[in-house]
């Protein structure tokens, strides 16, 4: 049962499904197992007609960019319409900053739609270290949490020597093109491992293309289970990230939990992660990704021991985080 105290929020991701973003599920599951906090997943007939306290938002372009063209004028309807509600019972909107803009832009009708809900805004949520830039706003700094109890109970296997890997949703932004590129030079007992769903077919070719001509290149294109990505990341000796643009990763800290390095561009929030965790297991590299960068990276990789510190990562300080975040909203 609710208690008439309790602080009702809306999540704008709909209710997990076994493909999901465990980031997602992990989150849902901190946010109910929290006294004084009730969750509810989205749904546009729950967001139009139930009574909640708070609606938060994550990645908001998904609202309404998904879809056909007449799905997309329906979504953009039934947005106009919820803002339109939030706005007459004057429901706060807490929005975390998973990316400061949407990795493949937005249409007009999309930023159009953003700005309506922006407006809103009165409280956000960071997931890394880093203070967003030019926010008038309060922010409220609750770190991504690790994924290390999400794969107990799933064996890791030991790295494989020169095994580096590729993880994820596979997207343009991620470089694993520049991976490609730069992985061609490297010496023959280099090997590499991409697995991940090509977003786009132009990807898929590429990837495709690569590993006919180079039996060094292993693809597991498509969805993986849990045990199959640890599977993969655990064989790993370094997992290797060149993204171009990037505010948080969910692989880097799944490969962190299961105690293999990452290789990132030098930016700020990689800079700040390198800090927190060990730069020993957030490696950075400064201009192009190189085979000179991933043979180097790659010999130090298999001489690294221990863990990296994940101690500020645990769950149980995300649901109790979140709802002095929705607190604030509510007295705002």
């Amino acid at each position: 049962m609710t208690s008439r105290r309790d602080v009702v929020v809306l999540e704008s991701f709909p209710q997990p499904q076994p493909t999901t973003n465990p980031y997602v599920v992990m989150l849902l599951q901190a946010l109910q197992s929290t006294d004084g906090l009730t969750a509810l997943t989205f749904s546009w007939r729950r967001a139009l007609t139930a009574r909640y306290d708070v609606f938060h938002v994550h990645w908001p372009e998904l609202l309404v960019s998904q879809g056909t063209p007449l799905k997309r004028l329906a979504r953009c309807l039934l947005f106009l319409l919820l803002v339109a509600r939030l706005t007459l019972r004057r429901v706060p909107v807490v929005q975390t900053l998973h990316n400061l803009r949407p990795h493949e832009g937005a249409d007009r009708v999309t930023r159009a739609m953003m700005r309506l809900l922006e407006r809103r805004v009165t409280v956000l949520v960071s997931i890394n270290r880093l203070d967003p830039p030019l926010q008038a706003l309060p922010v409220h700094r609750v770190l991504h949490g690790d994924y290390r109890d999400w794969y107990a109970s799933h064996p890791v296997p030991d790295p494989e020597p020169g095994r580096l890997g590729f993880f994820g949703l596979i997207r343009p932004y991620k470089g694993v093109e520049d991976l490609l590129d730069a992985f061609e030079k490297t010496s023959a007992d280099v090997r590499l491992t991409v697995g991940g769903r090509p977003q786009h077919d132009d990807l898929e070719t590429r990837l495709r293309d690569a590993a006919a001509t180079d039996p060094r290149l292993t693809l597991v294109l498509g969805h993986l289970s849990d045990a199959e990505l640890v599977d993969r990341i655990g064989r790993s000796t370094l997992v290797v990230l060149p993204y171009r643009t990037a505010l948080n990763s969910g692989v880097a800290l799944a490969a962190l939990s299961l105690a293999r390095p990452v290789l990132m561009p030098a930016n700020d929030a990689t800079r700040a992660l390198a800090d927190e965790v060990g730069q020993d297991w957030v490696r950075l590299y400064e201009g192009e990704l190189t085979a000179e960068v991933l043979a180097g990276e790659l010999d130090r990789a298999g001489r690294l021991t221990g863990t990296p510190d994940l101690s500020e990562r645990r769950w149980s300080d995300s649901g109790p985080a979140h709802l002095a975040a929705f607190r604030e909203a509510i007295s705002r």
